[in-house]
């Protein structure tokens, strides 16, 4: 689980109180820190995304000095779309314990069985959902439970839309299950834009559903991975979802 461009931290430490076979609150899900969010005027904004906004403010001074009004708000333009990108709203996730939710903003691109050997021995259901630089990128847990395995893979960066991102691109794969042996797969894609994956979590960790736990840089791709036939589906591909509160699934 080691790589240049992965910042999946040993002090994000996420222990959370397990509720019992994916059984949740109805209070907006928090996180410990360092993955809570920042409020900046009362508004939440993902940490990570700080650094990048003072950058750009400082930017957006020097195009002023260079290109007076016609800089500034060319700087200010980058600037709100860098804001944007880095919002993190909190999240109800919803009052039904069978439920699989999204990890992610996004449209669901696709919805297929596959045999994957990297993660089941026997065929699974797959949902993709891929984030455009316009949705909010911080990533949420589909499933409380145990984290039982944390896989990166430094790969390539192809177009997150495209089939084999699933395979080659940068990833991070993160294996969970819960106390009536139900396991899932979620995994972070890094696509032709990202080029940073953060994940918070790491192998023993117990996790909530709708908890967040990293995120992917400027544009990415989430997937979903359970037994086929596992789970019912809720979703189909073209809709629209939202992390931690739209479900994908609900367990039979």
């Amino acid at each position: 689980m080691v790589g240049g461009q992965q910042a999946c931290r040993q002090e994000q430490e996420l222990k959370v109180t397990d509720e019992g076979g994916g059984q949740v609150n109805t209070d907006p899900v928090q996180s410990s820190a360092p993955l809570k969010p920042l409020k900046v005027f009362g508004l939440p904004f993902a940490r990570e995304g700080v650094p990048h906004m003072v950058a750009t403010l400082l930017f957006t001074v020097v195009l002023g000095l260079f290109f007076k009004l016609a800089g500034v708000v060319c700087g200010l333009v980058i600037f709100a779309l860098v804001v944007n990108f880095f919002r993190d709203p909190e999240r109800l996730p919803p009052d039904d314990p069978q439920a699989i939710v999204a990890p992610a903003d996004g449209k669901v691109i696709q919805v297929t069985d596959l045999h994957d050997e990297r993660f089941f021995s026997a065929p699974a259901t797959r949902v993709s959902i891929f984030m455009s630089p316009l949705d909010v990128h911080v990533n949420r847990i589909p499933w409380s439970g145990r984290v039982l395995d944390v896989r990166y893979n430094p790969g390539k960066f192809f177009r997150a839309f495209a089939e084999k991102a699933s395979l080659d691109n940068e990833q991070t794969a993160i294996r969970l299950a819960d106390d009536q042996g139900r396991e899932l797969w979620v995994v972070q894609i890094a696509g032709f834009v990202a080029r940073r994956i953060v994940c918070g979590v790491e192998p023993g960790d117990t996790v909530r559903r709708g908890q967040r736990y990293g995120m992917i840089l400027f544009g990415s791709r989430a997937d979903v991975y359970f037994p086929v036939g596992a789970a019912d589906l809720v979703v189909q591909v073209g809709d629209r979802a939202r992390a931690g509160e739209t479900i994908l699934a609900r367990w039979r």
